[in-house]
């Protein structure tokens, strides 16, 4: 008997009738023997529906209101979900993440899990039942309701995984794994059959909307075995979908690239005419972090006359608060002689660890983009990436053509050589 931890997303939520087969899948399991956690997300497009009508009634509403309201759309979900399991015959108990408690610090709309009082939990798997718990939600050390941001319910279940030292941790969601890029963009894309926490920790940082990026840190730094499926998939299939597993793994794909990741949500800002002394990275760049604004791809350009100009992107919702605040504060503390951007970019990435043992991955990246009169505005690696930040309009066939290059589609060679 294994201790299972299953998270599903708002899509395999989003009817009574999603609600009954996610009931089903469950079952199987439990008469398999195991003892279940099922984190549920809100029902799809409910997060939307509330902080709409939070934002009609306040347009610069309290974070710790519009928490209270986002935070219901997971408490229906719990609730229906123990009656569908109970109408079919199985014992059922749900929590909010204030009941359990999950204990977060004090970031509405953004908070971190503290730590997890799994005793009520675990009292109510030894007595049979199934125990669903609301996903993307907490409480405070003062009693107030938090959430985690979107994609929370992911966190919840890797973080739950981890506190009862689950046997695994499956997400399941409208996907069934985790593939090379988006099958939208490239049919010919391929599921993987594993990757590595650091290489799906890379994919989610950079764009691959399949994991939340703070469940992939959780799931790493506590070691949970966390599996990628799908809920749409038929009740009883055996379809394993994609192992999120460790790098030293007998069995891992040993592919050079495994994957390509792609976010048009960024944009780059450009101070121009910056006095090139110490210390005008952090006099740019501390404003923008008091501000809790994320900064990813800086580039500084080689100086002349004294000057040079500092370039950075941040998340495209974050674009206008940080023009406002290099224009107001920074611009004229350092003296700068102005501040452009840019919303019309993309970045893409290039994601494998085998890149730490293979020379030439950047070089035949460029040259590939460089063949298709594809500009590259800004560069950043590390060992196991490479990113190239694009016009948002050559995103696309980017994403195609580097795909192509580096054989995705096909199969690693221990995998040709299975029977």
């Amino acid at each position: 008997m294994s201790l299972i931890v299953q998270k599903y997303g708002g899509t395999s939520m989003g009817s009574p009738e999603r609600i009954r087969e996610v009931a089903r899948r469950v079952a199987r399991f439990a008469k398999e023997g195991h003892q279940l956690v099922i984190v549920p997300s809100a029902m799809a497009g409910e997060t939307n529906r509330l902080l709409g009508l939070a934002r009609e009634l306040n347009p610069d509403p309290d974070p710790r209101e519009l928490d209270v309201i986002a935070s219901t759309g997971e408490q229906v979900s719990i609730g229906l979900l123990a009656l569908a399991l109970q109408a079919i015959g199985l014992k059922a108990k749900s929590y909010t993440g204030w009941q359990v408690p999950i204990v977060t610090d004090t970031a509405h709309s953004k908070a971190r899990i503290l730590g997890i009082e799994e005793r009520k939990i675990r009292q109510d798997l030894e007595a049979g039942h199934v125990v669903i718990v609301a996903g993307f939600q907490g409480i405070d050390d003062e009693n107030n309701i938090t959430t985690l941001g979107r994609g929370g319910s992911d966190t919840t279940g890797v973080a739950l995984a981890a506190a009862l030292k689950a046997d695994e941790c499956q997400i399941y969601t409208d996907v069934d794994g985790v593939y090379t890029t988006d099958p939208r963009i490239v049919p010919e894309a391929r599921r993987l059959d594993t990757v590595t926490f650091e290489e799906m920790l890379e994919l989610a940082s950079l764009g691959s909307k399949v994991l939340q990026i703070r469940a992939v840190e959780f799931a790493g730094k506590y070691k949970v075995k966390l599996r990628v499926l799908s809920s749409f998939t038929d009740v009883g299939s055996t379809d394993m979908g994609t192992l999120i597993t460790f790098e030293e793994d007998e069995n891992m794909e040993q592919a050079i690239i495994s994957g390509i990741a792609f976010n048009r949500d960024e944009a780059k800002i450009t101070v121009l005419g910056v006095p090139d002394r110490p210390g005008i990275a952090f006099a740019i760049l501390g404003p923008i972090a008091e501000a809790n604004i994320d900064v990813d791809i800086i580039l500084q350009n080689a100086s002349s006359e004294g000057l040079t100009d500092f370039s950075f992107t941040v998340h495209r919702n974050e674009f206008k608060r940080a023009m406002q605040i290099l224009e107001t504060k920074v611009k004229p503390a350092i003296e700068a002689k102005g501040v452009v951007g840019d919303e019309r970019i993309a970045k893409v990435s290039l994601v494998g660890i085998g890149m730490r043992t293979h020379a030439g991955i950047a070089s035949k990246m460029f040259g590939a983009l460089a063949n298709e009169g594809i500009n590259i505005q800004m560069i950043s690696t590390s060992e196991i990436k490479t990113s190239v930040v694009v016009d948002e309009k050559y995103m696309e066939l980017a994403v195609r053509v580097l795909h192509r290059v580096f054989e995705l589609d096909k199969a690693p060679a221990q995998e040709k050589m299975k029977p």
